[in-house]
């Protein structure tokens, strides 16, 4: 059993542990779909649903599946959830769907679900479960949201079809194609990182590096006892 708070399980996904961020989880989605916000919003919901759904499954039927077959078990049950979102897009929202159809079926594989059902919903109640995977769908969210956004309106100067940048703005195509994904991503990354370490100064946990601490150290003699 774990032995963080209802309060850490919600909020690790969110920053701490992002999916994408700080785990670098989940990245052909992130990469793949977000070239439109509409998409991104579609990615990061049905990723909740399968998330969330396949957490509670698991940590409500993990007694009764046997250690030799767990892998597989969980497999089946994230491939039924992707099922039900994969008709009920086809269903709702055709045109979303007929631009990512093979991005939704790609979840089952998603490393995100599959490592949450290992690590946490496996060895966890159902409410702690519950609480983990809503916070990594949030964290994938905002990750999912945040590139779409900025890929959208720099790449077609629009955000979900309103215009933002006006008419005289020249879009930026190479946003909305590949290469745009890994710029955005890496520029998210850079930001995190720097964000991350300047934490970790503050807090006086992280060693400060320089070319001359490092000349210093290989060049002092080990100490040897007998």
């Amino acid at each position: 059993m774990s032995k963080s708070t209802p309060r850490e399980d919600l909020l690790r996904g969110i920053w701490k542990e992002n999916p994408v961020f700080a785990q670098f989880l989940g990245l052909c989605p992130t990469l793949a779909v977000t070239n439109t916000l509409a998409n991104g919003i579609a990615m990061a919901l049905a990723t909740a649903f399968v998330l969330i759904g396949s957490s509670m499954l698991v940590a409500g039927l993990k007694r009764f599946i046997p250690n030799e077959v767990r892998i597989t078990a969980y497999i089946v049950i994230i491939a039924t959830f992707v099922t039900i979102v994969d008709l009920v897009m086809a269903a709702l929202v055709p045109a979303i769907y007929k631009t990512m159809a093979a991005f939704i079926a790609l979840i089952v594989v998603n490393c995100i679900i599959l490592g949450r059902q290992e690590a946490f919903a496996a060895r966890n109640t159902v409410w702690r479960s519950t609480l983990d995977a809503v916070g990594m769908s949030a964290g994938f969210a905002i990750v999912l949201i945040l590139m779409s956004g900025i890929r959208e309106l720099l790449g077609s100067g629009a955000l979900l079809g309103f215009n933002i940048m006006g008419p005289h703005f020249e879009p930026w195509v190479i946003m909305v194609l590949p290469p745009g994904g890994f710029f955005t991503l890496a520029f998210y990354l850079l930001i995190f990182g720097w964000w991350k370490d300047r934490q970790l100064k503050r807090a006086g946990t992280a060693p400060i590096r320089t070319w001359r601490n490092e000349v210093t150290r290989i060049n002092e003699p080990e100490e040897v006892t007998v």
